[in-house]
């Protein structure tokens, strides 16, 4: 098996995978249409159709599936293989990937990390903004990061953060010749700022905890974002609710730019933990970074 062709095969297994050429080919830093013609020089070598392609959809034919259950083991395998490689050398270097939402970045992650990237030039750090349960796998991440320790049981979670509290804000403007609600079902007839989730394009129900109850409530509003900053954002514009860190709220509290609401149900969430895949040895790079970032409490 040539190089190229090893290429050509990642690249079928990657847009089989994603089932989207544009995703595929960002994942494999291609281009579109570079990727596009690496499949087609492999489907003409072989003589069969791999995908069947319209212009809404992609998906393996009958060999492309028999194809793709045999590069799954395969190139897992060999990239498993070539990470032990690399971990042979004492000298930790290369690319780490890591998934998070931006309030973990922000500040766990970032705050941690770029001390080590000044104390160790050969590391590379990618942190890639991301509300959903990303399969690091399959998107080629190095390690992700989510809200409490469970995660699959072929993955190591590490906490990385203390635990930490949800708030309800909004400004005093918006609360002008409002009533302050008192319960969170009250929230229904209130203004708020949505955020929307990646998995499956649903809003984020707002979840509530007093005295060993706990709830969820659905809220609705003038604005939707995907984004924790732009809520915050979005309250200091006097737009409604935003439900966010507590720590992200607590400087414009603190300056009276915005106002704590329904704060004896504010719940406290269990931190954030650093995921990874378990694998007998660790690139030394990945392994400066969890160590960086493991929680010391």
């Amino acid at each position: 098996m040539t190089s190229e062709n090893l290429n050509d095969l990642r690249a079928f297994h990657r847009v089989a995978i994603e089932r989207n050429f544009t995703r595929a080919a960002a994942q494999l830093g291609m281009s579109r249409s570079g990727l596009s013609h690496a499949i087609t020089a492999l489907e003409a070598r072989l003589g069969v159709r791999l995908l069947m392609r319209t212009t809404r959809s992609v998906s393996p034919t009958e060999a492309g599936q028999r194809l793709l259950r045999t590069l799954d083991p395969m190139l897992s395998e060999l990239d498993s293989e070539l990470t032990s490689l690399r971990s042979l050398s004492d000298k930790p270097a290369g690319t780490v990937r890591i998934t998070a939402h931006d309030h973990a970045i922000n500040t766990v992650i970032w705050p941690r990390l770029h001390n080590l990237l000044k104390k160790n030039p050969e590391i590379n750090i990618e942190l890639s903004v991301d509300y959903g349960l990303t399969d690091i796998v399959a998107q080629q991440f190095d390690a992700g990061v989510r809200v409490g320790s469970v995660v699959d049981k072929d993955m190591i979670a590490v906490r990385i953060g203390p635990d930490f509290k949800m708030a309800v804000v909004a400004s005093p403007s918006y609360m002008k010749n409002r009533a302050c609600p008192v319960l969170p079902g009250v929230l229904t007839s209130h203004a708020c700022i949505n955020l929307r989730l990646p998995t499956h394009g649903g809003l984020y129900a707002w979840d509530f905890e007093k005295g060993g109850k706990s709830l969820s409530v659905r809220v609705s509003g003038q604005t939707v974002f995907n984004n924790t900053y732009l809520m915050l954002q979005g309250a200091l514009n006097d737009m409604g609710m935003a439900y966010i860190p507590l720590s992200l709220a607590e400087p414009y509290i603190s300056e009276g730019k915005l106002m704590p609401v329904l704060e004896d149900w504010w719940p406290l969430l269990p931190g954030y933990h650093l995921y990874y895949a378990s694998r007998r040895q660790l690139a030394p790079a990945l392994s400066h970074i969890i160590e960086a970032l493991r929680c010391s409490s």
